[in-house]
Order: structure tokens, then sequence, then C-alpha cells
């Protein structure tokens, strides 16, 4: 069966280049922060981002605990801020819709930040970049973020951006991903 999570960090590896600049816009447990910064290496810069304390406490511990360079900022606010923490270009950037896993579900992304958000990340990726956004549908406002962002999606020049749905078709409440690569 196909393995989503490793092909959604593929993408990322297909385009990432030790030294290049690069973000988690939803941190978490700082699981894809931390796959970031070992691809970036010591030379690179990895931003990170996340609403809630207890995510910033976790990721910290992480990139301790699995060795990783010394070279992510992590930041307490909105993706929805990155261009005012981030000047320079991407190379690749993540999005892990949702919630904190082991944490109150009541607290999710939304769509009213999520897409600046993902408008923002687009604007500050550099030429043959990539961004990958994970989707959860199987709560209602996951669901109503994959629709919003697909249309979004579905306006971007095919001539500059080339976005890509990767989705289990036979299970609607399935995580599925979108891939933004600039040309």
């Amino acid at each position: 069966m196909l393995d989503l999570l490793s092909l959604h960090k593929q993408f990322i590896k297909d385009h990432m280049k030790e030294g290049c600049a690069c973000a988690d816009f939803t941190m978490g447990n700082g699981y894809d922060t931390a796959f970031l910064s070992k691809l970036a290496g010591e030379k690179g810069e990895v931003y990170a981002f996340d609403v809630q304390p207890q995510a910033l406490e976790t990721t910290a511990k992480r990139l301790k605990e699995s060795g990783c360079p010394d070279n992510v900022t992590l930041i307490l606010d909105s993706h929805s801020n990155a261009d005012k923490y981030i000047t320079r270009k991407l190379r690749a950037g993540m999005f892990n819709l949702g919630w904190l896993p082991g944490s109150d579900r009541r607290i999710t992304t939304m769509r009213e930040t999520t897409l600046p958000a993902v408008k923002t990340a687009i604007s500050l990726l550099d030429k043959d970049s990539v961004l990958t956004v994970a989707v959860y549908p199987g709560h209602e406002e996951g669901d109503a973020e994959g629709r919003m962002l697909e249309e979004y999606f579905s306006t971007l020049s095919r001539f500059e951006i080339c976005v890509t749905k990767v989705r289990i078709i036979n299970s609607s409440a399935a995580p599925y991903f979108f891939v933004v690569e600039t040309k």
C-alpha cells in the first residue's frame, strides 16, 4: 500500500539542497521540523511555526534528541504571519493541517489563517521549489480546508506553478496532500 507520509517527504527531498532555507508552517510535535533541519544541514535555515507553546517545547526537545544541526528558529506565532519572520526565498515548505497530536482537538488549523498562510508560503518560494500541504478531511474543518485549498490552487497559473493532489480515492476520510512546485 502507498505510504503517503514517505511520498510526501520524497517531494521535499527532491527539491532540497544543503544550505537552503525552508519552513515548517505547522510545527506540531516537530517531526517535520527535524526532517527539514537535517536536510538543510549546518548552513541551512529552518523556520518553524505554531501557536501552541507546547509545540515549541516538544519540538525543541525533539531537535536536541535527534541530533539536528543548530539551524532552526522556533516561532510562537500563526503561520499566516510567516512573512514577518522569513526574509529569504524558501526551497521547501511543509504544512500538516489539523491539530497538534496528543492535544485538545478543538484547537485546529482554520481556513481563515490557512489560506493566507499558504498564499504567503507560495510567495516566499524560490524557483524550482516545493510546498507540501497535508489535509485531514476526517473532521469538519479539515474537510472544509481541503475544499478551500483545492479551489484556490485551481486558480493558479500552470505556467508558473504546478499543483498536484495525492489522494487515496476509495477512503474519503483518509488524509491526502497537495504538492505545489514552482517553475
